[in-house]
């Protein structure tokens, strides 16, 4: 897990910091408060009080020294921090790390702010202690969460603030049952602090030529490890070969259409279980615990990163778990024109089945 944690880090890190550094920034403060959605009926006895904490970030700001920049409207990038009082002493409480961008529109008064990261929360699930915990069953979570607030800078000075809300997603992803999760829906107010006397220039691309590229084909192989609903069952490892095509449409965007090849050898164990904890089902202890599905998704560049959306269905399905539609999401950094790592997370609806952590090649 530790490996797992460490990759994620320097991911994200490669991307965020070999950024061009003739660039201003900033910090900015926030405190937030709200409530825990009630997405399963797993998590009701969890819901108590209004959650509350405290949201730090640190923010560069981009002006068009490279390319992409203008064709997101000169967004920020940065890292943040967090700390979150979920206000039930069973769920403890959860301190999180981020990396994140900041997205304008309305003329710069309105900014989006996406980030992922890793979330260590100080009481899980425990069988003797905390059994009561069914949302989070290991100290280190994956985090996400979604900021659209309103913003004025150098409102007095060098100081601005912000206000509005915010989605805050905590879950492991199934690598350790319990996993029921939580999301929070609050409500932020912050304040904002230029490091820099003021800011330069955007600029402006002189001309925009248009992209072309053929159709590239795609090798992914992923892996990593994580557990069936059945508390106790175990971690087992899981691997993933994924072929693909997929075309640029812009400098923005490709589409893809493929395939995956699934082994996951935790359904080899709840194929087992089942079997015997419930002859009723007549499931047979032999079915074939791989599973083989076809998918259509789409690529969002940003720099050397980008954000991958799949979806797909199984056409070789033995085994009936969670249905045969899935989802994948995660992100992608370019080495170099061929080369690729990924952090996906794969899904059934709102039921994750597991963090993939990939290497590609693109030819």
């Amino acid at each position: 897990m530790k490996f797992y944690l460490s990759l994620f880090l320097i991911v994200i890190a490669s991307s965020l910091f070999s950024q061009e550094k003739k660039e201003t920034s900033y910090f900015d403060v926030n405190y937030f408060r709200g409530n825990i959605a009630l997405h399963n009926n797993y998590i009701l006895h969890l819901i108590e009080g209004h959650p509350e904490g405290t949201i730090i970030g640190w923010n560069k700001k981009t002006f068009g020294n490279e390319d992409w920049q203008e064709g997101y409207n000169y967004p920020d990038y940065g890292v943040s921090f967090s700390y979150q009082n979920l206000k039930n002493e069973t769920l403890g409480n959860n301190y999180a790390l981020y990396a994140h961008y900041n997205f304008y529109f309305l003329k710069r008064n309105i900014m989006l702010r996406v980030g992922q990261g890793l979330a260590y929360n100080t009481n899980p699930y425990d069988r003797y202690d905390n059994y009561k915990n069914t949302a989070f069953g290991s100290h280190i979570l994956s985090s996400t969460y979604i900021m659209l607030n309103y913003k004025r800078e150098r409102i007095f000075d060098r100081f601005g603030i912000q206000a509005g809300a915010s989605l805050i997603h905590y879950s492991n992803a199934n690598v350790v049952a319990p996993n029921a999760s939580i999301n929070s829906i609050t409500f932020n107010v912050g304040l904002t602090y230029d490091l820099d006397e003021e800011d330069p220039e955007y600029i402006h691309a002189e001309t925009k030529e248009k992209f072309t590229e053929p159709i590239k084909y795609n090798i992914a192989l992923r892996g990593g490890v994580n557990e069936s609903d059945v508390i106790g069952m175990g971690q087992s490892a899981f691997y993933v070969i994924s072929a693909y095509a997929d075309k640029r449409l812009s400098k923005k965007s490709a589409v893809q259409v493929g395939a995956d090849l699934f082994f996951s050898n935790f359904l080899k164990d709840l194929i087992a279980y089942n079997a015997v904890a419930f002859p009723e089902r007549n499931i047979d202890s032999d079915t074939d615990y791989k599973r083989a599905g076809l998918f259509v998704g789409h690529e969002l560049f940003i720099n050397k990163m980008s954000v991958v959306t799949q979806l797909g269905y199984y056409v070789y399905y033995p085994f009936d778990f969670e249905g045969r539609s899935y989802l994948r999401i995660g992100l992608k950094r370019y080495f170099g024109e061929k080369w690729f790592g990924a952090i996906t997370l794969k899904s059934h609806g709102a039921k994750a089945e597991a963090v993939e952590f990939g290497i590609g090649i693109r030819l």
